[in-house]
């Protein structure tokens, strides 16, 4: 290991090492090797540091040859939320492609394959899964991030994501403690409320954690959110009644406890990103996640002096500080001794896997009518495709490319695409003018129309009344969660936007199953 840099004391050292920052650009500027050397001991990526697995790799390669045993972490749930391909989508589906199969040893090839293709690029810890059972179906930033809405179904493929990733010799990081599925509210923006039951709460919410708890769960992330039952006072990343109490003392669970971002509005906007992380640790936090917004030398020295200020003004215990620098180093150590088993998943081949799964979760339905979806006809002319396209959340990003079109072009050569969101004034409105702009776009060509999550726009779904009535021949592709009542000459819900997810649904619409 990488003997610490002189003149750095344990207090220092041990504030460092619980920090999970970021950076910007594709290799390691020199603040953070700096850092890396006086006691950092983990390092977030996001899509703004990866151009390819090569590139990937090699600056993995340069954080190590400064530490080690550096934990190099990723926000890589796979489907809708992917960094390794940011840029053209995910080669497998999400958590709720998974749920609509329900094949748990699918599950369980698909994150293998997944984990062994970071571990190949030198990433040893995903904040990934999502256990979060999806409850409220107006959650805007859970979704298709969960297994679905079924407690059972979300904890039997929690605990199968978790064996397979760490099969693949990459930590599991289970998220978002207790549980962040029933909310209406994004987190990135404001302080989500859970008003249940503790008996529903234990039924419900923490039955996937639980289960991922008995699968060997390296690490846990928290979530920001103010549950009254469990806590009034508190949002749980900061609770001690939330993560000492109940994960640790009543669940058990031993693991690395990670904060979810702590510069996201439900804490920074309250606490602080720096009262916040003393918070965090002394109510049972191992490790600060910071970085998808702030990613410089200026921020990790801001929350290392917090931490060590904390400590010396007797706010934060030094043994607290110490135990959570000593769970981190322990997780380094096991991802160390890991190893990955590098080998494709059993049954399907790796480069394959993703494909496989995403064309298994499709659930197609024609028209009411028109009998069996087999009888429909498949396209043998380039359609027009409208994508009608809602504000991505956060998580998910902007950058990352959804739909259908691209796959398409490749199959029917020719095909035109347009996107279409709501524009000002009633949704009603703005729909109807969305969809009369589809209309004339398409001209006389077949249309085939993507919504995401319609059931919560109103505005898509008067796009989607427009198209209908006057083009009923419509083929319609939710690759949202499925909620609202299937419509169009077939209906294809993709249950994810990942890129096999709309090649899946390409292969249907083009009769090119098998191609």
């Amino acid at each position: 290991m990488t003997t610490l840099a002189s003149g750095t004391d344990t207090l220092t050292r041990d504030a460092l090492t619980v920090l999970q920052p970021g950076f910007t650009g594709t290799t390691a500027p020199d603040w953070l090797l700096r850092r890396l050397g006086e006691g950092l001991a983990s390092v977030g990526l996001f899509g703004r540091n990866i151009a390819s697995p090569g590139q990937l790799a090699a600056l993995t390669a340069q954080l190590r040859a400064e530490r080690d045993d550096v934990l190099v972490a990723i926000d890589e749930e796979g489907g809708d939320v992917t960094r390794l391909e940011v840029r053209n989508g995910s080669s497998f589906p999400g958590n709720h492609a998974l749920g609509a199969v329900d094949d748990i040893e699918l599950t369980h090839q698909v994150a293998h394959e997944l984990g062994r293709r970071l571990a190949a690029c030198g990433v040893n810890l995903n904040w990934a899964p999502s256990a979060d059972v999806n409850s409220d179906p107006r959650n805007p930033v859970i979704g298709v991030r969960s297994f679905g809405a079924d407690t059972g179904l979300a904890a039997r493929h929690t605990a199968a994501y978790v064996t397979g990733l760490q099969s693949a010799g990459v930590a599991a990081c289970t998220k978002h403690f207790p549980g962040h599925g029933d909310t209406a509210v994004d987190s990135h923006h404001a302080l989500p409320r859970i008003d249940v039951s503790a008996d529903v709460l234990a039924e419900r919410e923490l039955a996937p954690f639980r289960a991922a708890i008995a699968a060997g769960t390296r690490a846990v992330m928290s979530a920001h959110i103010l549950v009254p039952a469990l806590d009034p006072e508190r949002p749980a990343t900061l609770s001690r009644r939330i993560l000492t109490g109940l994960l640790r003392d009543e669940l058990g669970y031993a693991g690395l406890i990670v904060t979810d971002g702590m510069e996201m509005r439900a804490i920074a906007g309250t606490y602080g990103i720096e009262r916040g992380s003393v918070l965090a640790i002394a109510a049972g936090a191992d490790a600060i996640c910071v970085g998808g917004g702030l990613a410089d030398d200026a921020t990790v020295l801001r929350l290392r002096d917090a931490l060590v200020s904390a400590v010396r003004a007797g706010e934060l215990p030094e043994e607290r500080l110490a135990e959570a620098a000593d769970r981190v180093r322990a997780l380094a150590r096991w991802a160390g001794t890991a190893g990955t088993a590098g080998r494709p998943a059993e049954g399907t081949h790796g480069t394959e896997i993703g494909l496989h799964a995403a064309r298994r979760a499709l659930t197609v339905t024609a028209a009411p009518g028109l009998g069996d979806p087999a009888t429909f006809k498949p396209l043998t002319e380039p359609p027009y495709v409208a994508a009608l396209t809602p504000v991505a959340n956060i998580a998910v990003g902007d950058e990352t490319p959804w739909g259908i079109a691209a796959e398409l072009i490749h199959l029917l050569p020719g095909t035109v695409t347009g996107s279409f969101s709501a524009g000002d004034g009633p949704e009603s409105e703005a729909g109807e003018n969305a969809g009369r702009a589809a209309l004339q776009a398409a001209g006389p060509r077949r249309i085939v129309a993507v919504v995401r999550d319609e059931h919560r726009h109103p505005w898509m779904a008067s796009a989607l009344d427009a198209l209908l009535a006057a083009r009923p021949d419509t083929v319609v592709v939710e690759m949202g969660v499925p909620q609202a009542a299937p419509r169009g000459a077939l209906h294809i819900a993709t249950h994810g936007a990942a890129r096999v997810c709309g090649r899946a649904a390409a292969e249907v619409i083009a009769g090119a199953m098998g191609r």
